[in-house]
């Protein structure tokens, strides 16, 4: 799922329950549909992805680079690990990432309201 700043939802894919969560994020990025005020075609693309440690892979991060999207991922343990073994460019998760990254709670709220619908918390 995909959400704005104050955790309505953007964009949505279900998938079965043995598919990896980085290799669905490009299919959910591309289904956001935001209508602009007065004309003009639907936005499509966020200014930044605020995301956990489920999303990191060099796939992701250089689709989002492509678009021009900021990011907000923390890389994983085994990552970093591998980073200090091979020379590359270092993935910047300074204050300012971290202090970001807390907005992140938004999509576990927009889930966890969304559960509290009786049919969808029957189907999840």
């Amino acid at each position: 799922m995909v959400c704005d700043g104050r955790g309505r939802p953007l964009g949505m894919l279900i998938t079965g329950g043995n598919v990896n969560d980085t290799t669905m994020m490009t299919a959910v990025l591309e289904d956001i549909r935001v209508p602009r005020a007065g004309k003009g075609r639907p936005r499509t693309r966020p200014d930044r992805v605020l995301a956990d440690k489920g999303y990191p892979s060099k796939a992701n991060r250089a689709w989002l680079r492509s678009r021009g999207i900021a990011v907000t991922i923390p890389e994983r343990d085994d990552q970093i690990a591998h980073r200090r073994k091979r020379p590359g460019r270092p993935i910047d998760f300074g204050d300012q990432q971290q202090a970001r990254y807390k907005g992140r709670n938004v999509v576990e709220r927009c889930f966890n309201r969304l559960k509290q619908w009786r049919g969808i918390a029957m189907r999840s």
